[in-house]
C-alpha cells in the first residue's frame, strides 16, 4: 500500500501562510475583528494606565519624602540602648537614631554681625539619616551641622560658612556658656521640614545635653561636673534604742517612700550581716515596692526618728564580687560612725560613717576580711559593665564575712542596672543610661502602618502619618477592583467575539479545509489553522491596541502636565505591566481559538468530494 508523499517540509508553516492568506483575502472581515480586539484591549490599557499613573504618582510623592515615612513618639519615655538595637533589627525600619529632651536640644545661635542670638532645635543624626541623604544632603561631622531650609533663610547663612552655637546653663546661682564652631555642610530644601532646625551628630548633641545638667565635655573643652552613680539599695535595716511602739513603727511607711516595714529577731540579724546584736536594740527591715531606695529615703526617717538611738544600714541582695583567682565573695555592706560602732558593740569601722557625698575611691575601696581568709586582687563586678579595682584590705579576726562601705555597695547595686566605669582621677562614673525619644524611618510607606501599630502594642504614643498612607492603599485597592471588574467584562466581550467568528470562519472553510485533509494535511495541522489565525489577529490588535493607549496616555499627560513633576504621569504602564498585558491577550486568544480548532479537525475529507 502506498504512503501519500509530504504535502510540505514544513506543514505548520505552509499551514501558518495559509492562515495568513486566507485572512488577507478577507481583510475587511480581518479589520473588523482586529478593530473589535483593540476596542476592548485600548480601553482596560488606558485604564490600568490611568491607576498605575494616579497611584504611583501619590505614592511616590509619599516615598519620595521621607516626611510620611517617619514615626516618632509622641511622650516622653526613656529608651534603652537595648532597645534600640532590637527595633532597628525590625523588618521594614530602614533608619532609627535617638534623641534627647526636646529643652535639652535647644540651641543657641548668634546672627552673622549681630550681638543678637535665636534659640534653634537641634536634632541629631548620623550615618543613613534618609531626612538628609534623600533630600542631598550629607551627614555632617561631629564639627559639622546641616540647615534647614528656614534656619538658613534666617541666618543668611550657605553651604560652606560657620556656624557659631553658644550651649548656656544656670549652675550654682551663674549663667555660663560653652561655644561652639560648626561647619555648615548642607542646606536642606523645604521640603525637608519648614521648621527652623539645625542637624548634628548625635555625639554632639549628647554633649549639649550633659553641659545643659551640669556635666562636663572634657573633647570639647567643656567645664563641669563629672556624672557620679547615684546610690541604689534593695532595703535597709532600722537598728533602734528603745523598740518602737506599734502605733509610732507604723507611721515609718508614710511619705518615706518605704511601703513595708518588718521586725527582725536576734537570729535574722545574724545571719543577715554576720554581726551581734546588742542589748536593748531592736531591727526592722525596711523595704519599698517595685523601686529601689536611695539615700532620699534615708533623710525621710531620720526626720521621723528624732529623739530616738538609731542607726541605718543600707542592704542590697545577692551582690558579689569576683577574686582574681575565681572566688566569689559575698559582701555585706556597713559605713558607721564609731560612736555607732560603739552602741552597737561592733569593730570600728575604717571608713567611718555612712556619707552619700563622700564618693572618693580612696576611701570606698577598702574592705574588711577575716584573718583566715586571703584575697586574691584585683577584684571585679560583673554589673552593666564590668569593673575591677583594688581594695585596701583590713583584717579582722572576729568576723566570718567581707564588709565594705555601705557607699561602695550602693554603687555597685547601681551599677547591675546602669553601666558605670571607674577612673583613676574621677572615680566611679555613670555612663548615659538610655535616650528619651527616637526618630525612625520606615523602608516603605507601606511599612509605616504595621511599624505604628507594633510600637503602639508596646504602649508607646506615635506620631505617624499613618491617616494618608492608609487613604492611598484604599484608593489603589478600590481602583484595583474596579480595574479587574471592567476587565472581565471587557475580556469575556472579546473572547466572545473570537470564539463566534473563528468558528464562523471555520464553518465558511469546511470545503477548503476537507480538501488540505483529502490531500494528506494532518488532524493536528488542521488544528493549527483557526489557533494560527487567531493568535496573528491577536498580535495586530495588540499593536493597534498600543497605538491608541500610546495617544490617548499622551493627550492626558500634557493636559495635567502643569500638576505633574519631570518625570511623574498620571498616566503609565510600567514595563512589567506591559509584558504581562501581552502574554495575557495572547493566552486569551489561544483559548478563544480551540472550539473551533477543534471543529475543524472535526471535518470529513469525504465531504470535499460530495460537494464537488
Amino acid at each position: 500500500m502506498s504512503t501519500i508523499p509530504e504535502l510540505h517540509p514544513r506543514p505548520f508553516r505552509l499551514i501558518s501562510n495559509l492562515a495568513v492568506a486566507h485572512l488577507r483575502h478577507e481583510w475587511i472581515l480581518t479589520l473588523c475583528l482586529v478593530l473589535a480586539l483593540a476596542a476592548v484591549i485600548a480601553p482596560l490599557l488606558v485604564l490600568l494606565g490611568l491607576k498605575e499613573g494616579t497611584v504611583e504618582t501619590l505614592r511616590e510623592r509619599l516615598v519620595e519624602d521621607p516626611i510620611y515615612r517617619e514615626l516618632r513618639p509622641a511622650q516622653t519615655r526613656e529608651f534603652s540602648h537595648e532597645w534600640f538595637e532590637q527595633v532597628e533589627l525590625w523588618d521594614g525600619v530602614s533608619f532609627i537614631t535617638p534623641t534627647v529632651l526636646p529643652l535639652s536640644s535647644v540651641l543657641s545661635v548668634q546672627y552673622p554681625e549681630q550681638r543678637r542670638t535665636e534659640l534653634f532645635d537641634l536634632i541629631p543624626t548620623r550615618s543613613g539619616d534618609p531626612l538628609l541623604l534623600e533630600n542631598g544632603a550629607v551627614i555632617p561631622d561631629d564639627h559639622q551641622v546641616v540647615l534647614s531650609a528656614e534656619a538658613a533663610r534666617r541666618l543668611g547663612l550657605k553651604k560652606g560658612d560657620t556656624l557659631q552655637a553658644q550651649v548656656t546653663r544656670a549652675r550654682s546661682g551663674r549663667q555660663e556658656v560653652a561655644e561652639a564652631n560648626l561647619e555648615i555642610v548642607s542646606v536642606l530644601p523645604s521640603r525637608a521640614g519648614m521648621l527652623p532646625r539645625l542637624y548634628a551628630s548625635l555625639d554632639f548633641v549628647v554633649d549639649v545635653e550633659a553641659f545643659k545638667e551640669g556635666y562636663a565635655s572634657p573633647s570639647r573643652g567643656w567645664a563641669g561636673s563629672s556624672p557620679e552613680p547615684f546610690l541604689s539599695y534593695d532595703g535597709a535595716y532600722l537598728l533602734i534604742s528603745p523598740p518602737m511602739p506599734p502605733i509610732e513603727r507604723s507611721g515609718l511607711v508614710i511619705n518615706t517612700g518605704f511601703a513595708r516595714l518588718s521586725e527582725l529577731d536576734e537570729a535574722a540579724w545574724q545571719q543577715s550581716m554576720g554581726l551581734r546584736l546588742s542589748d536593748g536594740w531592736a531591727v526592722y527591715d525596711l523595704q519599698t515596692i517595685g523601686s529601689t531606695v536611695t539615700p532620699s529615703n534615708f533623710r525621710a526617717i531620720e526626720q521621723k526618728l528624732r529623739g530616738y538611738q538609731r542607726v541605718l544600714i543600707p542592704y542590697v541582695n545577692d551582690l558579689s564580687l569576683i577574686a582574681t583567682n575565681g572566688q566569689a565573695l559575698e559582701v555585706i555592706g556597713i559605713s558607721l560612725s564609731s560612736d555607732d560602732s560603739e552602741r552597737l558593740g561592733l569593730p570600728i569601722i575604717p571608713w567611718g560613717a555612712f556619707d552619700a557625698t563622700r564618693l572618693e575611691p580612696q576611701r570606698l575601696l577598702q574592705m574588711l576580711t577575716p584573718s583566715d581568709q586571703t584575697l586574691h586582687q584585683p577584684i571585679t563586678f560583673e554589673g552593666q559593665l564590668p569593673i575591677s579595682f583594688d581594695v585596701n584590705t583590713h583584717i579582722y579576726t572576729d568576723i566570718e564575712h567581707h564588709y565594705i562601705p555601705a557607699e561602695l555597695l550602693g554603687i555597685l547595686g547601681t551599677a547591675r542596672q546602669r553601666a558605670l566605669s571607674l577612673e583613676d582621677e574621677r572615680g566611679f562614673l555613670m555612663h548615659r543610661g538610655g535616650y528619651r525619644g527616637f526618630r525612625m524611618y520606615a523602608a516603605s510607606i507601606d511599612d509605616v502602618p504595621r511599624l505604628y501599630h507594633q510600637l503602639r502594642e508596646q504602649g508607646l504614643e506615635v506620631i505617624a502619618e499613618v491617616e494618608a498612607i492608609e487613604r492611598i492603599q484604599v484608593l489603589d485597592a478600590g481602583l484595583n477592583r474596579l480595574f479587574w471588574l471592567i476587565a472581565v467584562l471587557g475580556i469575556s466581550g472579546g473572547t466572545a467575539v473570537l470564539v463566534v467568528s473563528l468558528y464562523a470562519a471555520v464553518e465558511r472553510r469546511r470545503r477548503d479545509l476537507g480538501v488540505l485533509r483529502l490531500i494528506g494535511v494532518a488532524r493536528s495541522q488542521v488544528f493549527f489553522f483557526p489557533v494560527a489565525q487567531s493568535l496573528i489577529m491577536a498580535v495586530i490588535g495588540i499593536i493597534v491596541s498600543y497605538l491608541g493607549y500610546a495617544i490617548i496616555a499622551g493627550v492626558i499627560n500634557r493636559t495635567f502636565a502643569a500638576d505633574l513633576a519631570a518625570e511623574e504621569a498620571f498616566c503609565r504602564l510600567p514595563p512589567s505591566h506591559i509584558v504581562i498585558s501581552i502574554a495575557a491577550t495572547l493566552f486569551v486568544a489561544l483559548l478563544a481559538s480551540l472550539v473551533a480548532a477543534y471543529r475543524a479537525t472535526g471535518i470529513d475529507p469525504a465531504e470535499a468530494i460530495r460537494e464537488q
